[in-house]
């Protein structure tokens, strides 16, 4: 049953609107005397109805009004004031704090009916409206969603059409990203921005599809003009992912651009020093050669752990930022679970 609450001090108009109401379908009437008692009630058990007197001791109704209308807006939970027919400047001021319309004594039967039929129409239009907007916000968020997993896996298929024209493989692109939202938990990154760190790391060398085949595949040292050359996949793989206005892909042309860059401005394209390199750069340099160290190539055997997790440390400074290289070698169970937990094929 729907309840409608009735405050008044005087238990004879309580019983007979007690009585009214009792007579209307789907709904039963909750009475009280004590103002204080009925706000209580009324602010964790928010009614359908509020029919409230004026004139009462400790709490009139424009003061009980007042404090409901601290949590509860006009159209959210009607309020039907109970004043006397010369009380003209108590009508205005209740609507003025909150009532939606008032009764005057002595109360008419039918103008009690359609004023509290008008205003459970009210009520009831708000609930209607409160949840078609949340089916509309639902629809929004589940239309996002479906959005940004295109997305991902869009780019989840450009990072792996630059590792088919790579040695590296598949397995590497999900390990890779995984160490580096390893590392952004360690160093104190938000959820929001570790979980961006596992979908923008894969793009970081997407701009090896550009890179010709002779280079990108030699087995041997490439030469310096070789070497020139294979350098700008960083700006390409920027160029590829630019001028987009979603927030992943601009992410993702600056990793794409910076990864390369060293801690010390030995690096390239833009030499690029300490903090001025992008935080997410600076952890998918550990994430990345980590990783390659440790992995099998068509020209390399694997590094054992021990050595690479060596090789990080020596370039702590150098190549790589050393919190970076600290939050990595953090919780290193962690590490070895994702090694083992994304083998390549």
């Amino acid at each position: 049953m729907k309840k409608i609450v009735v405050i008044d001090d005087t238990q004879m108009n309580l019983t007979l609107i007690s009585h009214w109401i009792k007579k209307m379908p789907n709904y039963e009437a909750i009475s009280f005397l004590e103002p204080r008692e009925a706000l209580e009630f009324c602010l964790n058990t928010p009614p359908e109805l509020i029919i409230i007197d004026y004139m009462m001791p400790e709490m009139n109704g424009l003061e009980f009004i007042a404090a409901f209308r601290e949590k509860y807006v006009k159209a959210e939970i009607p309020i039907l004031m109970v004043t006397a027919n010369d009380q003209k400047d108590i009508r205005y001021e209740s609507l003025e704090v909150g009532a939606n319309d008032f009764l005057t004594k002595p109360i008419d039967k039918t103008e009690f009916s359609l004023r509290v039929e008008t205003m459970l129409t009210l009520r009831d239009n708000y609930v209607k409206l409160a949840d078609q907007t949340q089916w509309l916000e639902y629809k929004v968020r589940k239309a996002i969603k479906t959005v940004l997993e295109r997305e991902q896996e869009i780019i989840y298929r450009l990072a792996k059409a630059a590792e088919y024209r790579d040695p590296e493989t598949g397995g590497h692109i999900k390990r890779m990203a995984r160490y580096s939202q390893h590392i952004a938990k360690n160093l104190g990154l938000s959820v929001k921005e570790q979980d961006l760190m596992l979908e923008v790391a894969p793009m970081h060398d997407i701009g090896k599809v550009g890179i010709p085949d002779g280079i990108l595949l030699k087995e041997g040292k490439l030469t310096p003009l070789e070497f020139e050359l294979m350098k700008e996949h960083a700006q390409m793989g920027c160029d590829i992912l630019s001028g987009s206005d979603s927030d992943l892909l601009q992410m993702g042309a600056v990793v794409a651009q910076t990864h390369h860059e060293k801690f010390n401005g030995k690096g390239y394209p833009s030499a690029l020093v300490g903090e001025a390199i992008p935080i997410f750069s600076r952890i998918i340099a550990v994430a990345d050669v980590f990783d390659a160290l440790t992995s099998v190539r068509p020209y390399k055997h694997a590094w054992k752990i021990e050595d690479a997790i060596k090789l990080l440390k020596d370039e702590s400074g150098e190549h790589f930022d050393p919190k970076c290289v600290e939050a990595f070698l953090q919780n290193w169970d962690a590490v070895l679970a994702i090694k083992d937990n994304f083998k390549d094929e």
